[in-house]
């Protein structure tokens, strides 16, 4: 049997998953149920959901709490980035055409390099992916 892909969350997964008033929210973790998912999360999804919980008005350490937390569940690994920028983005480079897709980039461009899976709610980075769509779940109620 096939080892199971893991996931890479990424930031709004990240923040859908933990924040329960976010619209998300239910969809994200009867996804995150899923028996036997591995998952990941990596510096750059912990930075943006730092910043959106601070946003947000929680304090730096309460969000770190919730991170720990949350890496003692079932699935957990966390994913170093090992190469730079251009390394990660190169094979979809040529497919990014504005500020907007930068994170997306970076996060695709680390699980194709890993060869996992992205796991995010933004139906639009499937036209970033385009050979790459095996390294890509778009999670939707449909």
């Amino acid at each position: 049997m096939p080892k199971a892909a893991c996931h890479l969350l990424d930031v709004n997964v990240l923040v859908a998953l933990l924040d329960e008033d976010h619209i998300h929210h239910h969809l994200v973790t009867k996804w995150f149920d899923t028996p036997g998912l591995q998952w990941a999360i990596c510096s750059f999804t912990e930075a943006g959901f730092l910043r959106y919980m601070t946003r947000s008005g929680m304090s730096a350490e309460e969000a770190t709490l919730m991170l720990t937390r949350l890496a003692e569940e079932p699935g957990y690994h966390f994913q170093p980035c090992p190469v730079g920028w251009h390394k990660l983005c190169g094979p979809i480079l040529a497919r990014i055409f504005g500020h907007n897709q930068i994170t997306d980039a970076f996060l695709l461009g680390l699980a194709i390099h890993e060869k996992i899976v992205l796991a995010t709610l933004d139906k639009a980075i499937q036209v970033l992916a385009g050979k790459y769509q095996h390294h890509l779940l778009v999670i939707s109620s449909s």
